[in-house]
């Protein structure tokens, strides 16, 4: 498979701050730096992304970067080149001739995301707009060993992008392929830490044995990071956090509009906050976490309790951080999800009165997206530069 990458081009800015910095009112602004000339190709082609199929005029790209409009010139020039824009029609203007307009060639490109669950294996073929054009879901066993689970892996992109191929015009241009699964691990080395009941991961470089593998370039993160980057570019805005329940339980924070990984990319491991001293044991080899009580309240078919534990920890997390609304996923949830979204409120609505807080609870919602947002949000992995995001 081939891989490939986005060029840009960029000079002449009007008005910038450089370096990718945001403007006092909150647009993203190019930047007057030949070392980060793809940075202003990234802020053209997001502005295309955004405006969807009616497109955008070269006068509104440079108004809305700071560019300058013969860099915009110049840049949409490269980007239709290469395929990546293209001709969406005129526009009446209010002088002069109409206005050409441009959009965003989804097809251009795709990327693939992986969702290693310790039980199940999904993975997604998405073009550049992040829809879905090819899927593959199938059991997986974690603990196999690792031979077994990249040839799982191998196998299984291999066979969404031929698929992919035999049935519409592919472009050849892959980005490349994101993984997601359960952590903790070292997002910026791609290498696995002890995940919680499978100790003998630790230490293993997934990224750089996949991308052997593949012969592609590979990114890998938690797989609650992934989805909340998803959520993110799918328009969630502000901060929030993504709670998400299902083979185990973990946390995607976006703080701010950035996924918020921590200094060693080690933030988000909601499930093992102890909340009961001397509790149950949990696999982490801790006693009382959230995830261990959660989990056995599932099995014994207690959903409520398992939502009042949620709620707990959810509440402790919104207290900490003080997030805008607090977004629920994970096949566990989307199983039952009302009984989760309730449940969770009434722990954050009585823990708002209690403080005597004059602003109403965290609000508390069903993420979008369903069980595919892990997979679709590993795929915004590789598809987030593209589009100038920093925070992958």
């Amino acid at each position: 498979m081939d891989g490939g990458a986005v060029s840009g081009t960029g000079d002449g800015v009007r008005g910038g701050t450089g370096g990718g910095a945001r403007g006092a009112a909150g647009r993203a602004v190019g930047a007057n730096l030949l070392a980060v000339r793809s940075h202003n190709a990234a802020l053209v082609l997001d502005l295309l992304r955004t405006a969807g199929p009616d497109g955008i005029s070269r006068l509104e790209l440079a108004e809305r970067t700071g560019l300058t409009p013969q860099a915009v010139s110049k840049i949409t020039a490269r980007l239709r080149e290469e395929g990546l824009a293209a001709e969406a029609g005129r526009r009446a203007s209010t002088g002069g001739k109409p206005r050409t307009v441009l959009r965003l060639v989804p097809g251009a490109a795709h990327a693939v995301g992986v969702h290693l669950d310790r039980d199940a294996l999904r993975i997604v073929l998405t073009d550049l707009d992040g829809s879905v054009v090819e899927e593959r879901r199938g059991p997986l066993d974690l603990g196999a060993g690792a031979e077994a689970v990249l040839r799982a892996v191998d196998g299984g992109v291999g066979e969404v992008v031929g698929r992919a191929r035999a049935g519409r015009p592919v472009a050849s241009r892959l980005l490349g392929v994101g993984v997601a699964l359960p952590g903790p691990l070292d997002h910026t080395h791609g290498v696995l830490h002890r995940v919680t009941g499978f100790p003998e991961w630790d230490g293993f470089p997934l990224r750089d044995a996949l991308a052997r593998r593949l012969g592609l370039p590979v990114v890998v993160d938690k797989d609650t990071n992934a989805a909340a980057l998803g959520l993110a570019v799918g328009g969630e805005r502000g901060s929030f956090a993504y709670l998400h329940l299902g083979t185990g339980l973990g946390a995607g924070l976006v703080i701010g509009g950035r996924v918020h990984r921590g200094a060693r990319t080690g933030a988000g491991e909601f499930g093992h906050q102890v909340v009961q001293l001397d509790g149950p044991p949990c696999p982490c080899g801790n006693r009382g976490c959230v995830e261990a009580l959660c989990l056995a309240a599932i099995d014994r078919g207690d959903v409520a309790e398992a939502a009042r534990v949620l709620g707990t920890a959810a509440a402790n997390l919104a207290g900490l951080l003080d997030i805008d609304q607090i977004l629920l996923g994970g096949r566990t949830i989307t199983a039952t999800p009302d009984p989760f979204v309730r449940g969770v409120a009434v722990v954050l609505a009585a823990r708002a009165a209690r403080e005597g807080s004059p602003e109403p609870a965290v609000p508390v919602r069903l993420a979008p997206g369903g069980t595919a947002s892990v997979a679709e949000g590993a795929a915004h992995l590789l598809l987030g530069p593209v589009f100038g995001r920093t925070d992958v």
